[in-house]
């Protein structure tokens, strides 16, 4: 499933089939189980347990996993952060069902263990972890043997994915009904290990009474809108993408871009330049076309062609006025637009002032990364409550009135309407220079097309990671147009093949 509960969705989701009459307790049961299961699933009868409870009901998950796993004949210990006592609620009816002995968290104890369920803390976490409650994790995470973590790996924050003081690192992640934005954010996919997600009887009609707006950005996200050419059409009707290049010197990127426009199924594409670029654009594109494009009047003048629908402007282009009043003349001549590098560089410290240029705009799609994010926004992200990747994502776009692609390992586009989508297909390959500018084409492709921004914004993310996954070692970014044909045979054959997990 695509959807991502947050922790407060997942809590809510509790509340209702609760209150739609399934105890709390069952619940608990079978989460308890579900983790059991993964246990013996894994390991061999007569592999000691060890299993370290929280004083929630992440604790109380474990308090059934443990006692199930002794009735099935598994060797079992049992640590404690806190009193048994304290306990409330279903937690307190699942540590009373647990006949042994409870034990204070030892790190030499944890070292001899053949497995460890994680059950101090889960998702809800939200504050910085201290004392008692940091050692235990940090002895978890010292122990050096597999572990099996309920929910979220201790210490993961599940609605942003930022370590809360100190984190376990677990083998692989239990946890229930959907996944959260924390199992897919940096850095706590890379604490989660192999994720399974467990069914524990709550209806897909309860997640869907809960408006979830934050997915999972996999095929099922955005197969509904993807482009499929007619047997009866013809390039004119996939679209007509126009990428503006930079002086002689800086056309590389612009070509890399329109490239990917192509490959990613745009009819035709034009790379409009200055006179000085022309003969070196002319000499290394054959499919892709050429035309002079000097400043804002040669830019309306290519635009007076109805047929271009898609004006891709920033890469290599450079900074300063010049690309300012591009980006206000193709707005104004309703395009729908992508804007990268260098155009939004040109207006760092000047987000109203995009958000107003962008007004007129048919469409507008922008693709930051980190530091070109906080150069636009400056100051002002830091003073947004709950500063997670998702949220700037979503701040900036509602600002800018645009979809927003924020890029990175675990790339988040996000909609002015509060959609937002998390990646984590990206391989490490893809961090070499020009891949962005490849993104840039691929997502202005399937525009032309006529996806709607967040579906071809979150489309072209998914084919970038999975380009960089088909190439692997050694990839330089002219390689990913170059194997999207693989990757497209591939998602058409079988798009399910796609989901993780």
């Amino acid at each position: 499933m695509i959807e991502l509960l947050t922790p407060k969705e997942m809590a809510e989701a509790d509340r209702l089939i609760i209150a739609a009459g399934t105890p709390g307790i069952q619940l608990m049961e079978r989460a308890g189980r579900a983790v059991a299961d993964r246990v013996a699933a894994g390991y061999p009868l007569g592999t000691r347990v060890t299993v370290v409870c929280g004083p929630g009901n992440n604790g109380g998950d474990g308090f059934v996993a443990a006692r199930i796993l002794k009735e099935r004949g598994y060797p079992v210990d049992l640590m404690l952060v806190g009193a048994r006592d304290a306990f409330r609620g279903d937690a307190a009816e699942a540590a009373a069902k647990w006949q042994g002995d409870t034990q204070a968290v030892s790190g030499r104890k944890l070292a001899e263990a053949g497995v460890i369920i994680d059950a101090l803390f889960g998702g809800g976490l939200s504050r910085d972890l201290t004392g008692d409650a940091r050692a235990a994790v940090e002895a978890v995470a010292n122990a050096g043997r597999p572990v099996i973590a309920v929910d979220l790996p201790s210490g993961i924050d599940g609605a942003t994915g930022q370590v809360r003081g100190a984190a376990v690192r677990a083998t692989e992640t239990v946890t229930f009904v959907r996944r959260r934005p924390g199992h897919l954010l940096m850095p706590g996919r890379l604490h989660a290990g192999k994720i399974r997600v467990a069914d524990i009887g709550i209806k897909d009609s309860i997640i869907g009474s809960l408006a979830i707006k934050t997915f999972a950005n996999e095929p099922a996200l955005w197969m509904g809108k993807f482009p499929r050419p007619s047997e009866q059409g013809h390039k004119y009707n996939r679209g007509h993408a126009l990428v503006v290049s930079g002086p002689a010197y800086s056309t590389g990127a612009a070509r890399l871009a329109a490239r990917g426009a192509l490959r990613a199924g745009a009819g035709l594409v034009t790379v409009g330049g200055p006179k000085s670029a022309i003969q070196v654009l002319a000499a290394s594109l054959t499919a892709v076309m050429v035309r002079e494009a000097n400043g804002v009047s040669g830019l309306k003048k290519i635009l007076s062609d109805p047929r271009i629908n898609v004006v891709v402007l920033g890469p290599g282009q450079g900074v300063g006025k010049t690309t300012r009043d591009m980006v206000a003349a193709a707005a104004k001549a309703k395009r729908r637009l992508l804007l990268d590098a260098d155009a939004l560089t040109s207006f760092a410290g000047n987000a109203a002032g995009l958000a107003k240029a962008l007004k007129t705009a048919a469409e507008t799609v922008v693709t930051p990364h980190e530091g070109e994010l906080t150069r636009l926004l400056n100051e002002i992200l830091q003073n947004i409550e709950n500063n997670s990747k998702i949220t700037r994502v979503l701040y900036s776009a509602k600002m800018l009135g645009a979809t927003v692609v924020l890029k990175g390992p675990d790339t988040v586009v996000g909609t002015p309407d509060g959609r937002a989508s998390i990646a984590a297909n990206a391989p490490p390959y893809l961090a070499t220079a020009g891949a962005g500018d490849v993104l840039a084409g691929f997502i202005a492709g399937l525009m032309a097309q006529g996806m709607p921004a967040f579906e071809a914004a979150s489309c072209a993310v998914w084919l970038h990671g999975e380009c960089g996954r088909e190439f692997g070692p050694g990839l330089i970014a002219e390689d990913l147009p170059e194997v999207l044909p693989a990757v497209l045979r591939r998602l058409d054959s079988d798009p399910a093949e796609f989901s993780r997990p």
